[in-house]
C-alpha cells in the first residue's frame, strides 16, 4: 500500500470519526427535547435510552460476521449514512413508534460504525508502524464538541429538532460518502481478500482483560456525562450555570489529551501512557469525591478528561497487537464492552447515590479505573515502541 493511499485513508477515517462525534452529540444532548416532542414519560425514557447501546452491541456482533466477507470500509461506508438518517428520523417523527424505529436503526448502525471505524484505525496504525489511534479519537472528540455546540444553538434559539438536524445531515452525509472513497484497509490487499476469513480464532481469555478495561473506562465516561452537572449542583452547591462547566471541561481536556497522546505513546510506549492515564483518572475521581467546593469538583472532572481519554483508543490498539491475524474480530468483540460500560455506569452511580451518597458513589468508578493498572501489561511490554517490538518496522514515513 502506497504512502499516498495511507495518508488519504488516514484523513478520510478521521473525517468519519469527526462526523460520528457530531452525530452522537446531537442525539444525546437533545434528549430532553426528544422526550418532549414524543411525550415520553420519565419512567419510559430509560427503556428507550437502554435500547440504543443494546442494539449497538448486536450491530457490533453482526459486523464481526460481515467483515469475513466484505471489507470493514464497505461496512463503514453504508453504516454512517444510516446513522445520520436515523438521527434525522428521530427529529422528524411525531409518533412514539416512529422514534422507536429511528432509535433502533441508530443503535444497530452505530454498532456497525463503531466497530468498522476502529477496525480500520487499528489496521492503519499497523501499516504506519507508529501510534495514530489517539488522533482518530481526537477527531471524534472534536466532533462531539461541535455537535454539542450545535445542539446548544438549537436549544438557545428554540429550533425544532428537524430544523436543527436537517442542515447538519445535509452537509455531513455527502461529505462522509465522498470521504469513504479513500478508506484504506491495511489488513487486506486488493489482490488478497482471504486474510480475514482465514484469521486465527480470538481466545476470549486473552481478550478479557482488555474487555474489562474497556467497560471500566466507559463506566467512568458515562459517570461524567450523566452525573457531573447534578453532582456539582446538588452535592457541591454550585449554580445551575456553573454546573454545565464540568462536562465542557471534560470534553475539552479529552480532545487535548487525545491530540497529543500519540506523541506520548511513541515516546514512552502504550503501557506507560495507559498507566499514567489510569492514575490521573483515579486521582480525578478522588478529587471529585473529596471536593469542598464547585471549583475543586471542576478540577477533578478536568483531570478525568485527561486521564480517561487515552484508555479507550489504546485498548483497541492493544487488541490489534494481541491478535494481529484476527484484529477485526478482536475489535468487534471488544467494542461490545463499550456499550456494556455505557449501560452500567449511569444506573450504578445513581443507585449508589440514592442508597449511600454521591460522594461515595464516585469512589466506585475510581476503583474500576484503577483496576486498569493490574491489566496494563496487556497493552504491550515496557520496552515496546512503535516501529519495533509489537509493531513491524516502519519503512516509510507516510505523514
Amino acid at each position: 500500500m502506497t504512502d499516498a493511499r495511507l495518508r488519504h485513508g488516514r484523513l478520510s477515517l478521521a473525517l468519519s470519526f469527526f462526523v460520528q462525534g457530531v452525530t452522537f452529540a446531537l442525539l444525546v444532548t437533545r434528549i430532553p427535547a426528544i422526550q418532549d416532542r414524543y411525550g415520553i414519560s420519565d419512567a419510559l425514557l430509560p427503556a428507550f435510552l437502554a435500547a440504543v447501546p443494546v442494539l449497538a452491541g448486536v450491530g457490533s456482533v453482526v459486523t464481526e460476521k460481515l467483515v469475513t466477507r466484505v471489507r470493514p470500509g464497505v461496512v463503514l461506508r453504508w453504516a454512517q449514512p444510516v446513522v445520520l438518517l436515523a438521527l434525522l428520523g428521530a427529529g422528524a417523527g411525531g409518533e412514539v413508534w416512529q422514534l422507536g424505529i429511528a432509535l433502533a436503526a441508530f443503535g444497530l448502525s452505530v454498532g456497525a460504525l463503531d466497530a468498522s471505524m476502529n477496525m480500520l484505525g487499528v489496521s492503519l496504525q499497523r501499516a504506519y508502524g507508529r501510534s495514530i489511534m489517539l488522533g482518530f479519537h481526537a477527531a471524534y472528540s472534536l466532533g462531539g464538541i461541535a455537535g454539542a455546540s450545535l445542539a446548544w444553538a438549537g436549544a438557545h434559539w428554540d429550533l425544532s429538532l428537524l430544523v436543527s438536524y436537517l442542515p447538519v445531515v445535509a452537509v455531513l452525509l455527502p461529505a462522509a460518502l465522498i470521504g469513504s472513497r479513500w478508506y484504506a484497509d491495511a489488513n487486506r490487499t486488493d489482490t488478497d481478500q482471504s486474510t480475514v476469513a482465514a484469521s486465527r480464532p480470538v481466545a476470549f481469555r486473552l481478550l478479557l482483560p482488555l474487555c474489562l478495561v474497556m467497560a471500566f473506562a466507559y463506566i467512568g465516561d458515562s459517570t461524567v456525562s450523566n452525573w457531573s452537572a447534578k453532582y456539582l449542583q446538588d452535592v457541591l452547591g454550585s449554580s445551575e450555570e456553573l454546573a454545565t462547566v464540568p462536562y465542557n471541561a471534560y470534553m475539552v481536556t479529552t480532545l487535548i489529551g487525545r491530540a497529543v497522546g500519540d506523541l506520548g505513546v511513541r515516546r514512552f510506549g502504550p503501557v506507560a501512557v495507559v498507566r499514567c492515564g489510569s492514575l490521573l483518572a483515579g486521582a480525578g475521581f478522588a478529587v471529585v469525591a473529596l471536593a469542598s467546593g464547585a471549583w475543586m469538583g471542576i478540577l477533578g472532572f478536568t483531570m478525568l478528561g485527561l486521564g480517561l481519554c487515552v484508555i479507550v483508543p489504546q485498548t483497541f490498539a492493544a487488541a490489534g497487537r494481541l491478535f494481529p491475524a484476527a484484529s477485526d474480530t478482536a475489535v468487534a468483540r471488544l467494542n461490545i464492552f463499550n456499550y456494556v460500560g455505557f449501560l452500567i455506569g449511569s444506573p450504578l452511580v445513581g443507585a449508589l447515590g440514592d442508597v449511600w451518597s454521591y460522594r461515595g458513589a464516585m469512589l466506585v468508578p475510581m476503583v474500576m479505573v484503577l483496576v486498569t493498572l493490574v491489566y496494563a501489561r496487556s497493552f504491550g511490554t515496557e520496552q515496546d515502541r512503535y516501529g519495533g517490538g509489537h509493531e513491524r518496522p516502519r519503512t516509510v514515513d507516510v505523514g
